[in-house]
């Protein structure tokens, strides 16, 4: 491998000075040095093709966790590495502050309700908020050593961004605007989740699930006035709204009750009885009653039987009118009175615990109810078929995480509600002619805020009135976060630019929101571009405690990245990140102990570079078997690193150069050349530079492989010993041609262990003469090796 700069040379050379050990001390000047060169400034001329990172903007409303901390980490060594191959790389920081987050954040930390709490303030608390944590949040990601494009500049390619930014917000309500424009986007009053804690409308896919336990309750109906039939249910508080019971029609039990009536206890409407499949055999009794509505099950059958529905929640979560004598209870009061009022009536046969799935907000985690709300939508369920073509034509990674967004985009059927009632987000830019009702859409090209300044015309298109009424609701959040692509491209100030790189390259991301942020992201794109949004699809999964349980401050197990950096420094934390696992392929398990024991290979670099600085360098061509063997091997590490990192698997990329640089360069190469690199008798000078410039470029080249992995302690060790230019500005090698040797290399560890092990045991020093025969297989090596081991006998 050929490098430019050859500072040291046989005849002039004074050994750097390389610490012992690594500190977060030498990180912090590290850092001011990349700070001052402006390292990673994205390139908007540069010839070299564009590799483009959709960072995930992470949400702010408190400092960044581990999980972000790994995973970002993990982006920053793909950026690095891309850049090293002679990529342009696009890898801009965004964060992420609209939405409920920040809200329900400060309904609980400043103890108010968005119900009575006036905008302006409301804004004003989110902001002051959302500073604080951001502040904390970049600082950690600086101190990691992120190679983000831009830290401070905005408004550019490759500037960082937040997605409460006016600019950010122009670009969402253009994007609304111009699928309103289509036809795209409607507004209409239907079957809603509603979450009782956040007051607002959320979609499919900000719904969760949680098991919980609950009661079933078995509940005797009249069939007639001498039949009763038993149906069980965990939701007595929704008998007013029954509106059918269903048996499977494989259940032989309740064939003859097909068509027949039943009389609801205490409300007394009547409900037909029809087999559906839907019905399960073996839960309850076997018959289920369908309600407007407890779950999807009911929304599905009711709508498929044209049956009107029957409201009994509002959106306060008490019982309204069509409740009868239990409005204005909430839920539970509700469920609890009618339980004693069925037991007085000797309707309900018995109640028993069970574990029962429940849908929840995904934010407030309480749980959601079905209610009719008249929102925003847009419309998905259309385009299903054409989404799961363009889903296949991205590149997944790995490649099993692609069933999930597949498997939510088959199970999508109902259109995506967009509408919000809530204030921190991005406004729908709509307003409304008092008179007639007409909408009033603004030309895009600016940010609106609609519920403060007046529209962008005088009188009303269609009646000439000229009293107008803002929209107030704000914009689903995943609607902003799914133009992310589209900004860091440069759709707002460079559309040449992004239409030659779009699609980006690369979406990286989690796991847990592929039917929220990819999903929303793919279907914007295919909406207003007709293709794929990314070439790549990373999907990680979670970092976990030791014990392999979620992190979570109830359980008192969250850690803290700021205190990892302040113990242990960046650089012991991303080689732990690397080392300890793929998180594409599951969860990691934070490990103090692992990331202690992992760090002590920084240590093991140093001693590496302490003892090679002693000896000049050389450029001289491999001389020796023994260099040819080590610059073969060095090659298949190559291959073995470039291969990982194109699939974006680090880990793997991470561990095959520790064990060449550990376990084959470290522990026996170098105790194989040490002798003849220092010189003495019978080792020719040739010789002598062979192992000199063998050491030397094997390790340049160990630096610069692990230059995206480990970007401090490389670049110390590279500015100490070759150059003061970064070593970030070297390529990243390709494998070369010398394979010489490579089925030598098993042996060669094993003959080198085994006569360690005989001295051990023999209690002799490893300087100690030993007499032990070479094998003929490595015959070649027999000059390092009677060298190394003091062998005073060999034999063929």
């Amino acid at each position: 491998m050929i490098f430019m700069v050859k500072p040291m040379t046989e005849t002039t050379h004074n050994p750097p000075f390389i610490e012992k050990r690594w500190s977060a001390r030498l990180e912090e000047d590290i850092l001011t040095s990349w700070k001052e060169q402006n390292l990673y400034k994205f390139q908007k001329n540069s010839p070299n093709p564009v590799f483009s990172i959709d960072t995930p903007p992470p949400y702010i409303n408190t400092p960044i966790h581990i999980g972000q901390a790994y995973t970002y980490t993990w982006m920053d060594a793909i950026a690095r590495y891309k850049r090293m191959k002679g990529y342009n790389v696009l890898f801009p920081l965004g964060l992420d502050r609209n939405g409920l987050p920040i809200e329900t954040q400060i309904e609980k930390q400043f103890k108010i309700s968005i119900l009575d709490t006036p905008r302006d303030q409301f804004i004003l608390k989110a902001r002051e908020l959302l500073n604080k944590a951001g502040k904390e949040s970049i600082d950690i990601l600086y101190r990691l050593g992120h190679s983000y494009n831009e830290w401070e500049k905005k408004y550019d390619i490759g500037g960082s961004y937040e997605t409460d930014d006016p600019e950010y917000r122009r670009l969402t309500q253009e994007t609304f605007l111009r699928l309103y424009t289509q036809g795209l986007i409607y507004e209409g009053e239907k079957t809603s989740n509603y979450c009782l804690s956040c007051h607002t409308a959320i979609s499919d896919a900000e719904v969760e699930y949680t098991e919980e336990n609950t009661t079933l309750n078995y509940i005797k109906f009249k069939i007639g006035a001498q039949e009763d039939i038993v149906v069980a249910t965990t939701r007595p508080e929704l008998l007013p709204a029954c509106k059918l019971i269903i048996f499977n029609p494989a259940d032989t039990r309740y064939s003859s009750l097909s068509g027949k009536t039943a009389i609801v206890p205490i409300f007394n409407h009547q409900v037909k009885i029809v087999p559906h499949p839907s019905a399960k055999m073996d839960f309850g009794t076997g018959l289920v009653m369908i309600c407007s509505y407890g779950d999807y099950t009911d929304i599905r059958i009711l709508k498929e039987f044209n049956i009107k529905p029957t409201y009994v929640l509002d959106k306060n979560g008490r019982m309204n009118e069509n409740a009868g004598p239990y409005k204005d209870l909430t839920v539970q009061e509700a469920k609890e009175k009618i339980l004693i009022d069925l037991d007085k009536l000797g309707a309900l046969v018995k109640s028993e615990k069970i574990l029962h799935r429940k849908p929840i907000c995904w934010r407030s985690k309480t749980p959601i109810e079905f209610i009719p709300t008249r929102e925003i939508y847009l419309r998905q369920t259309d385009a299903k078929e054409k989404l799961v073509d363009i889903a296949k034509q991205m590149e997944f990674y790995s490649p099993e995480s692609q069933i999930l967004l597949l498997d939510w985009i088959n199970s999508i059927s109902s259109d995506w509600v967009l509408s919000r009632t809530r204030f921190y987000g991005t406004e729908i830019p709509l307003w409304y002619c008092k008179r007639c009702g007409e909408t009033i859409v603004p030309e895009p090209g600016r940010y609106y805020i609609p519920w403060k300044e007046p529209p962008p015309v005088k009188k009303c298109p269609k009646c000439g009135g000229d009293e107008f009424r803002g929209e107030e609701r704000i914009l689903d959040t995943w609607f902003d976060s799914s133009s992310s692509q589209q900004y860091i491209l440069g759709y707002l100030w460079d559309k040449n630019f992004f239409t030659k790189n779009y699609p980006c390259t690369l979406r990286p991301q989690g796991k847990e929101i592929v039917r929220s942020w990819l999903y929303f992201t793919l279907l914007k794109s295919y909406l207003l571009f007709g293709r794929a949004p990314f070439r790549h699809v990373w999907i990680n999964y979670h970092v976990v405690d030791e014990k392999g349980e979620k992190m979570s401050k109830s359980l008192g197990n969250v850690i803290d990245p700021k205190q990892i950096l302040t113990n242990y420094g960046a650089e012991a934390f991303r080689l732990w990140i690397f080392l300890e696992g793929n998180i594409a392929k599951g969860d990691i398990r934070y490990s103090k102990e692992r990331l202690e024991g992992n760090a002590k290979f920084l240590t093991k670099i140093l001693n590496i570079a302490r003892l090679i600085s002693y000896f000049p360098y050389s450029d001289t061509e491999p001389k020796t078997p023994t260099d040819v063997w080590i610059r073969s091997e060095l090659n298949n590490t190559i291959a073995k690193a470039v291969q990982s990192f194109e699939h974006y698997d680090v880990n793997a990329a991470a561990l095959s150069i520790r064990y060449f640089t550990w376990n084959i360069f470290a522990d026996h190469y170098i105790e194989m050349v040490k002798t003849r690199a220092y010189g003495g008798p019978g080792i020719s000078t040739e010789e002598q530079k062979s192992a000199w410039s063998s050491l030397h470029n094997v390790f340049k080249v160990i630096l610069v492989l692990l230059a995206p992995i480990l970007p401090f302690i490389t670049d110390y060790v590279w500015t100490k010993m070759y150059t003061k230019e970064t070593i970030h500005k070297q390529k990243y090698p390709d494998p070369g041609n010398v394979t010489d040797y490579l089925d030598r290399t098993d042996q060669i560890l094993q003959f080198n262990s085994e006569i360690w092990n005989r001295k051990k045991a023999s209690g002799l020093s490893l300087k100690d003469p030993v007499q032990v025969e070479i094998p003929r297989s490595l015959q070649p090596f027999s000059k390092d090796l009677l060298l190394m081991h003091r062998i005073q006998k060999t034999q063929s």
